[in-house]
């Protein structure tokens, strides 16, 4: 039969696989075989029929012609393992994924299967960095057929297990070590094990506006960089009562903190946009000191004036009190650039808040002030039944010189002036 006529019946199959009811599909492939009796795609249809009907030896027989045809198609090898994994030849199983992984080595389905296999034959650890390697490449979940779906819970689970366990190791082989060193701050070591481990993930800055290189990813800045924040904290008091007389009086002045445009994806922010449960009020705002609110809190406003806050023209600093409603929470997100750092103040806590920035979760405590990176990923949760309150306002970070900082300003200063341009 011509090479034509046999290429028309394959796609006829082909199509007849995806849409046609199973009798006709069947009946098309029996056609291709009828014609050409060496067919890898045919072969490889009538071997996974086979073994849908419980025949893997029939099954194995058809699919390894249809392999040795094609040795390009990574269905084949995958359906040859499902074949060997029902037969209870694991190893052999084994063997035909990792053929199918040689021919496409994101082939998720074949990891997923690779990491059950070495779970069967008793090894734990392989099977669960198999299925970290499958995670990585996983279709969204909501993607997946059930099967599948939970297959994926599964990995996830072995995946976690295996993490706990090997930093438990870590932790136990490194603990004479670290008792001889408890009078250092080990801190990074910590989180250095925990990320090997897998149990918490790598932090990294991821600025909206403009990232500046070589500064380090650090989440909590130690307070020796900052000498101020005991000026800062001897003013609790005085601010907490001016902030409580501006909530009072003036709480038509807070506005929602997340105002996205009209034609800009919402994204985490659903519950938060133009609403006030996360709202604020500025003392400053982009460099322009507010002079109706800061009249209001003349000694905090005299306050500021005395801490090194980041002063960069048409920029910075900017001064907020922030209020978190009750059983909200502030999703994960970063800030515009790694330049400047945020100074936090909390002034009205009733318990049940926290903070995470990266990997590190801290607690309030009403008196003490933290400076941190809000390019690293951070969040927020108020899960009291009353407001939280803080007064969060920017620094420069530390590192900058003041070359640095002069230029960054003008840098930023001159996009802004580009981008007007239009």
């Amino acid at each position: 039969m011509s090479t034509n006529r046999v290429d028309e019946l394959a796609r006829r199959a082909a199509q007849a696989e995806h849409s046609a009811p199973r009798a006709e599909a069947e009946a098309a492939w029996a056609a291709l075989i009828a014609a050409d009796p060496n067919h890898p795609r045919a072969l490889f249809a009538l071997g996974r029929r086979r073994l849908e009907q419980g025949d893997p030896d029939g099954a194995l027989a058809l699919l390894a012609r249809a392999e040795a045809g094609d040795r390009a198609y990574a269905e084949i090898p995958l359906y040859t393992a499902l074949a060997q994994r029902t037969k209870g030849d694991y190893l052999a199983a084994i063997a035909a994924l990792d053929r199918a992984l040689s021919i496409n080595a994101y082939f998720f389905l074949a990891l997923l299967s690779k990491g059950a296999l070495f779970e069967k034959i008793g090894k734990p650890k392989v099977a669960a960095r198999t299925y970290k390697n499958a995670l990585k490449i996983a279709p969204a979940p909501e993607r997946l057929p059930p099967a599948q779906r939970a297959a994926f819970e599964h990995a996830k689970t072995c995946v976690a297990e295996y993490s706990r366990a090997l930093a438990e190791h870590l932790q136990s082989a490194t603990a004479g070590i670290r008792t001889r060193h408890a009078h250092e701050n080990l801190a990074r070591f910590e989180e250095s094990l925990e990320i090997l481990a897998g149990v918490k993930s790598r932090q990294v800055h991821d600025p909206l506006l403009f990232y500046y290189p070589r500064l380090p990813a650090i989440p909590f800045y130690e307070r020796k960089l900052f000498p101020w924040l005991e000026t800062l904290e001897a003013a609790t008091d005085a601010v907490r009562a001016e902030l409580e007389i501006v909530l009072r009086n003036d709480w038509d002045k807070f506005a929602p903190y997340i105002q996205m445009p009209p034609d800009a994806p919402v994204n985490q922010w659903v519950e938060l946009n133009h609403s006030k449960l996360w709202s604020t009020l500025y003392l400053w705002r982009d460099g322009q000191r507010q002079d109706d609110v800061c009249a209001k809190c003349p000694n905090t406003s005299a306050m500021l004036d005395e801490l090194p806050l980041a002063r960069q023209s048409g920029l910075a600093p900017t001064v907020v009190f922030s209020v978190l409603s009750p059983k909200t929470r502030i999703p994960p997100h970063t800030g515009s650039t790694n330049i400047r750092l945020l100074t936090h103040l909390p002034l009205i806590l009733p318990g049940q808040c926290g903070f995470r920035v990266g990997n590190e979760t801290r607690e309030w405590s009403m008196g003490e002030a933290f400076v941190f990176d809000d390019t690293i990923e951070h969040e927020a949760w108020n899960d009291s039944d009353e407001p939280r309150v803080v007064m969060i306002f920017d620094v420069w970070n530390p590192l900058l010189s003041e070359g640095e900082r002069e230029l960054t300003t003008e840098l930023l200063n001159a996009l802004k002036r580009f981008n007007a341009e239009d």
